[in-house]
């Protein structure tokens, strides 16, 4: 497996023990509470009408301009998107804005894209297919829309992974997918803390999103995350509250924290610090998992806790 946070295996080999506090992601670790299912989730295949329910719970909730097409997460389209989209000439160019998840470009350069990591929105421009994260990880740089919207007239395709985008809908381009060329991806598992469900959308115009959805197959996801995902994103009294308690936290976090603040958005804070990998064994030796990066010696990254966790990461902290 590629450099990714959730690997609490691999710090539980290093570092023994149990009782961890899994910090390494963005996902919120208050999840939405899970109803009761009916049988038929559990015993039957998603039906088309399942599946048309979810996309339209999907559509309501972000605003979509055009079609939604549920999947296995958010990495099922990184994934699938570069092998169905046709480059505008050969060899067929795509510009990632970097850095960010790293799925982007190793899916690109697995379907036989030349893959370009750039390091600004206006190097994207004169690329075959042009991909960012916005909000960004793990930087938590953000971009306007209407910003977005004008790179989108200098690129052959834009995608644009808003994984991150749930505390900030704002920064949506959701509105705009009816257009062709256009794609959003957006995550359920982070913002409504429910990953293992694997459940993600990508949202673009009808006759894309029509041939996305022949390529995924007739059972993208299994019939708990049709429920599920129909029950939470219709609950925008849970995602007001949610809204409001990360940034709460985002803001208690940096407090806490005795290492300047970079960047970072409401699921999850960057900072600077003298040494990333002392920085996380001290945590860890504390039962507090971090992410740091092989291409910096210095960031490190940290998810936000549920409220029984906070005395464990204070602890940590007050260790340092």
């Amino acid at each position: 497996m590629r450099d990714h946070g959730g690997n609490l295996d691999a710090a539980m080999a290093r570092f023994g023990g149990t009782g961890w506090v899994d910090l390494s992601t963005g996902i919120n670790r208050a999840p939405y509470p899970v109803p009761d299912l009916p049988i038929r989730a559990w015993t039957d295949l998603p039906t088309r009408s399942d599946m048309a329910r979810l996309s339209a719970a999907a559509r309501t909730a972000y605003g979509a301009g055009g079609a939604v097409v549920p999947l296995s997460g958010a990495q099922q389209a990184i994934q699938l998107l570069p092998r169905l989209i046709a480059p505008r000439s050969a060899p067929a160019l795509a510009r990632v804005l970097s850095p960010t998840y790293n799925e982007h470009a190793v899916s690109l350069t697995a379907a036989g894209w030349r893959v370009e990591q750039v390091p600004t929105l206006a190097a994207l421009a004169g690329a075959d297919l042009a991909v960012l994260v916005n909000p960004n990880n793990p930087d938590g740089r953000s971009y306007a829309p209407a910003d977005l919207l004008a790179l989108r007239r200098k690129v052959g395709t834009l995608i644009v992974d808003e994984s991150f985008a749930d505390p900030v809908p704002e920064l949506s381009l959701a509105p705009q997918t009816g257009e062709p060329g256009l794609w959003v991806l957006r995550s359920f598992g982070k913002f409504y803390g429910l990953a293992g469900l694997r459940l993600g959308f990508a949202l673009g115009a009808e006759a894309e999103a029509t041939a996305l959805a022949d390529l995924a197959g007739p059972w993208p996801v299994c019939g708990a995350a049709v429920e599920i995902g129909c029950t939470a994103l219709a609950d925008r009294p849970w995602a007001a509250t949610t809204r409001a308690r990360l940034a709460e936290d985002a803001r208690r976090l940096d407090a806490l924290s005795p290492w300047p603040l970079l960047g970072g958005g409401s699921l999850f804070r960057l900072y600077d610090t003298p040494d990333a990998e002392a920085a996380q064994a001290h945590l860890a030796r504390n039962r507090v998992w971090s992410r740091i990066f092989p291409w910096s010696p210095r960031l490190i990254r940290l998810g936000l806790p549920a409220a029984a966790e906070w005395g464990q990461v204070e602890a940590a902290f007050s260790a340092l």
